[in-house]
């Protein structure tokens, strides 16, 4: 429980961090190698095609695997858990070490941060890093797949998986309810009230439902803010998304439980929707299962209106 905790924490302050410093990718077509791309830390040159890839970011795993290229990873972080057959490790995403890295011979390392300095310390060696942040919108989570599978030899399957995924959320978002009036929601990251708002790629997915997030009114603070319990409650959310369900243990019971909440809206009518902190807090393919948790929550609510 102490180590989830710690890990939602990091999740937090790097969803923050991304808010304010994450740089869009720059994809081209495909070309042959050396190959030179544009990544979150610059301009990166990939010398041959990688077959020792390690991956320190659990979405960038996920990417990796859905374009093809899970043979060619060698290694992952601890908290890389999806797909099952990923080579998880003890490495650290959030404290990488050079020399624990460096044991598995990578000619590729991909990481969300760059955490210690890793990029810096792993280019002395001669290993080209790719920082590919947290996704401020789906595009870029589009093209962050369209580059890994670029520098990997497989641009023809990202084509494949990224219509795949908006083939299926166009097809969730025409098939959702007109409400006469919007639905509201409160996203709930982490048990310290930490939101995000709609412009980030949580919140588009709100906005594609027709969904209004009152984080937004909240969001000075960045587009990941801190809400208050007392701000929560008086705007009475229609819906709650709990995405520290794994971490914290979050259910629609504590939530209940907690002082003056179980008169909410949303609390009255059990639209408290838990969703798996990694599904709810990633961008990779993974985020049709969020729209899909999301938009039946909905469907639910609005069939007990009528």
């Amino acid at each position: 429980m102490v180590r989830s905790r710690v890990r939602l924490s990091i999740i937090v302050v790097a969803l923050l961090a991304a808010s304010s410093c994450a740089k869009t990718v720059v994809v081209k077509p495909p070309q042959a190698f050396p190959l030179k791309v544009q990544a979150a830390n610059g301009a990166v040159t990939i010398p041959h095609s990688p077959s020792r890839i390690i991956s320190l970011s659990a979405t960038a795993t996920e990417d990796l695997f859905a374009v093809g290229a899970g043979p060619q990873v060698v290694a992952v972080d601890s908290y890389s858990t999806y797909p099952p057959n990923a080579p998880t490790t003890k490495l650290s995403a959030f404290s990488p070490n050079l020399e624990a890295i460096a044991n598995y011979r990578p000619d590729l390392v991909v990481v969300s941060d760059d955490m210690n300095h890793i990029v810096a310390q792993l280019g002395k060696i001669g290993v080209p890093v790719l920082v590919e942040p947290v996704a401020l919108t789906l595009d870029v989570a589009y093209a962050q797949i369209t580059q890994l599978a670029q520098v990997t030899g497989h641009a023809d399957q990202a084509k494949l998986v990224i219509t795949g995924i908006k083939a299926q959320i166009d097809a969730i978002v025409r098939s959702m309810p007109h409400p006469t009036r919007p639905l509201t929601v409160y996203h709930e990251l982490d048990q310290t009230y930490y939101s995000a708002t709609s412009h980030t790629f949580i919140g588009e997915i709100y906005t594609l439902l027709g969904i209004k997030n009152i984080a937004d009114k909240a969001g000075r603070s960045g587009d990941y803010p801190q809400l208050s319990a007392e701000y929560i409650i008086s705007s009475n959310p229609d819906l709650i998304v709990l995405a520290d369900t794994v971490c914290c243990g979050q259910t629609q019971k504590t939530v209940a439980a907690r002082s003056g909440w179980s008169k909410l809206k949303a609390v009255k009518l059990g639209a408290v929707v838990p969703v798996n902190d990694s599904i709810a807090s990633q961008w990779g393919p993974r985020i049709v299962l969020f729209v899909k948790a999301v938009a039946a929550a909905v469907k639910t609510l609005e069939g007990q209106s009528k």
